[in-house]
């Protein structure tokens, strides 16, 4: 299916205090190629005393991690990125087998995700007190900050490098230790990575891996007192499933959930810049982002010029495996996402949308939905209110820029907006306005590493990336020296 320069990265077994575990039971996952449906290799099921012991581990682990100077622990990080990126064809293949994304976007997400190590890597000498002047002249205050303990991350399958780092690099330079859950169809990138974070020097039990059925996993990670934290990207009725259960034993929780970001383009937009932003936004990954475009709304005065425009670009589009060349969309990630895909344009159809092209299956296979591009929607279509994740525009027109905000703005979701205008008191007012935790005016694509990453309202809370990631993982204390002569 694959060759690897180095074949040890690929790994069949779960990671678990340092050790590569194969599990005690005979119980494993299969993970198949979504282009293909090959199996690409299996993994363990990992038993619930399998978990509990993992657990036991990482605490272990974390009371000495927990004394490592920030410089120190900021040099395995940088290393680990470095490692990374000298690796990066093998571990594009890798995800590519088991995700389906084109080599070419894997290849960019391993630069990504490599990103967060390096950043990080800066950031653990950057974990800053304070001095606080004191009420009485026998006092001093200061605030210092420490490490949450012993953390939980649960990683989605669309991006299955670059969720793994956004959340470990910062608890690691922290002094954390992290027990990784990764999606269950997309292992193999996470286990890659431990290879290369046992070269860089990462100590035994500061990171594990656990795979295996998430409900058996996630319960014992929830239930134990010694697990501190929690950071979960995924759904929304997932998040607030895990944020209640968390409440039993009081655990810090950080939620990155659903979206479904408009994308608004105003009369006096360039439409050739729009049309890019509006590719980049809804087609990388096949849609398949939290972030992605899902809602297009177009002023009426540049309605057919955009339209028209991004349809011919769409039409154009190569769909295919992601080891053929020139293929820039690969599949959806299984027959759940297709169907749902399906069911939301052949609904807005069935209510009077119009697609102008795509709308069925494609011919590179079964979990292929060829790119699509749908007008006259209104706001009683599910599409227009439920997360695409799929490579569908669907597209509505507005009259004036109130009605494109009061549109923008009508869903439960809050993680990220785009807009395109050339209007800077317009760029002004409608960034302040959108009710979204990241904003991008004149640009679809706005993750980065050193920007901080999170939603509003039921898109989740708590950030990740740049110098405010690393508050997620750490602890104010406050210690006041008294009678101080």
């Amino acid at each position: 299916m694959f060759k690897l320069t180095r074949s040890d990265l690929f790994r069949e077994a779960a990671y678990v205090g340092g050790q590569w575990s194969t599990g005690n039971s005979d119980a494993y996952m299969e993970i198949r190629n979504p282009a293909t449906g090959e199996v690409v290799g299996r993994v363990p099921s990992l038993s619930r005393e399998e978990v509990r012991e993992a657990i036991l581990l990482a605490d272990h682990a974390f009371q000495d991690f927990r004394r490592w100077t920030g410089k120190a622990r900021g040099a395995v990080l940088r290393k680990w990125a470095a490692l990374m990126l000298e690796n990066k064809d093998d571990l594009a293949q890798i995800m590519t087998a088991e995700q389906g994304k084109p080599l070419a976007e894997a290849r960019g997400e391993i630069d990504y995700a490599a990103s967060f190590l390096d950043w990080f890597g800066e950031e653990a000498k950057r974990v800053y007190g304070e001095t606080i002047p004191a009420p009485r002249d026998n006092q001093r205050i200061t605030v210092i900050r420490q490490p949450v303990g012993v953390c939980a991350a649960i990683t989605p399958w669309n991006f299955p490098s670059g969720m793994v780092t956004r959340k470990v690099a910062p608890a690691i330079a922290s002094g954390c230790t992290v027990l990784l859950k990764p999606a269950p169809q997309t292992p193999f990138s996470a286990l890659a990575l431990c290879v290369l974070a046992e070269e860089a020097g990462l100590p035994k039990g500061v990171l594990s891996v656990l795979t295996g059925d998430a409900v058996e996993i996630g319960g014992e990670i929830i239930r134990s007192e010694t697990v501190r934290k929690l950071s979960f990207t995924g759904s929304t009725p997932v998040g607030k499933k895990l944020m209640a259960e968390c409440a039993g034993t009081v655990k810090k929780v950080s939620l990155e959930l659903g979206g479904n970001a408009p994308f608004i383009v105003f009369d006096d937009a360039d439409v050739e810049s729009a049309v890019q932003g509006a590719i980049a936004s809804k087609f990388r990954n096949a849609g398949q982002t939290c972030v992605c475009a899902n809602r297009f709304f177009v002023q009426h005065g540049i309605y057919d010029a955009f339209v028209n425009k991004l349809t011919e670009v769409v039409k154009g589009m190569r769909m295919g495996r992601g080891t053929e060349e020139g293929v820039t969309l690969g599949p959806l990630i299984d027959s759940n996402a297709f169907s749902k895909v399906s069911r939301l344009v052949d609904e807005a159809r069935s209510k009077g949308a119009t697609v102008l092209t795509g709308g069925t299956q494609h011919p590179a296979g079964a979990q292929f939905f060829a790119p699509t591009v749908v007008t006259d929607v209104t706001n009683d279509m599910t599409i227009a209110n439920e997360e695409i994740f799929g490579p569908v525009v669907s597209i509505t027109r507005f009259s004036d820029e109130q009605e494109a905000v009061a549109l923008a703005n009508s869903t439960r979701y809050g993680l990220a907006a785009y807009f395109y205008t050339s209007d800077l008191n317009r760029s002004v007012r409608i960034s302040e306005a959108l009710d979204f935790g990241i904003v991008g005016i004149n640009e679809g694509a706005v993750s980065t590493e050193v920007a901080p990453f999170g939603g509003f309202k039921e898109s989740g809370f708590g950030k990740e990336g740049s110098k405010h990631g690393i508050d997620e993982y750490s602890e104010r204390k406050y210690i006041c020296l008294g009678n101080v002569r």
